[in-house]
């Protein structure tokens, strides 16, 4: 009798063991695939936006009620005069929403002044800048600062945030290594007193300079979407437990 129950306790323990090893890896691949839904949805809803006509730019006194989830990369247009002030640079090693930039190179920001003297800050497109030079983004942004006002269309972004490991911006170069323009901003002193800077960017779709420096363009969407192959994986670790207790019970009952 002792000899039976000594033998029920190592089966009833594998046997809970299992069962907690396939609840789990079940529902690791449950969520898996709730999450390729949602993705899906997501890429739908962002597709659906950059292939919107644009928009008129929404007022000062609404800017503060966009938020990332409901407005990030809707398609606006507007008209701004670029401002005579310091430009600034941002580290790129390619782009995930453009497919015709490739880095290294440096994303031109600039200030841009509205009629009623608030600021969007514009990403001027992309600059072939290998060596992060001041002086070849310098030559580039010049022509755009003509004092005149610009029909500008493009989408809303909003700021990143840095990383751990995210090196720290150079002032003195006007280099930074997030799409923080509000940082950019506070720093470089593009916002006049008693005026505004919005808390988002633009992305600058059209115009293009005539030198084609910065470059501008339309963006596209291309988020990774591995889910169903995570979710297969998850399931098949479950039907391997499965197989595995199968094959140890079958043992521990011929033995």
């Amino acid at each position: 009798m002792t000899g039976v129950l000594s033998r029920r306790r190592p089966v009833a323990g594998f046997a809970i063991f299992t069962l907690l090893m396939v609840a789990a890896f079940t529902g690791l691949g449950i969520w898996q695939l709730q999450r390729r839904v949602e993705k899906h949805a997501l890429i739908a809803m962002l597709n659906e936006r950059l292939a919107a006509a644009p928009e008129a730019l929404p007022p000062a006194a609404q800017w503060r009620s966009l938020t990332q989830v409901n407005d990030e990369f809707r398609r606006v247009s507007f008209t701004a005069t670029y401002a005579p002030l310091p430009d600034a640079m941002v580290y790129s090693a390619g782009s995930a929403v453009r497919d015709d930039v490739s880095g290294p190179g440096t994303w031109a920001f600039l200030p841009a002044q509205l009629a009623d003297g608030n600021t969007i800050v514009v990403n001027t497109g992309f600059v072939q800048n290998t060596m992060q030079d001041r002086a070849q983004q310098d030559r580039a942004v010049r022509r755009l600062i003509t004092g005149d006002p610009v029909q500008l269309t493009g989408y809303i972004r909003f700021p990143e945030s840095a990383g751990t490991l995210t090196p720290s911006e150079s002032v003195a170069k006007r280099l930074w290594f997030t799409r923080d323009h509000l940082a950019m901003s506070r720093v470089l002193g593009w916002v006049e007193r008693g005026k505004s800077v919005a808390p988002f960017y633009v992305d600058l779709e059209t115009p293009a300079p005539e030198s084609g420096i910065p470059k501008p363009g339309p963006l596209s969407v291309h988020l990774k979407d591995d889910h169903l192959q995570y979710a297969v994986t998850w399931f098949t670790l479950a039907f391997a437990v499965v197989i595995a207790f199968g094959v140890w019970w079958h043992t521990q009952r011929r033995a």
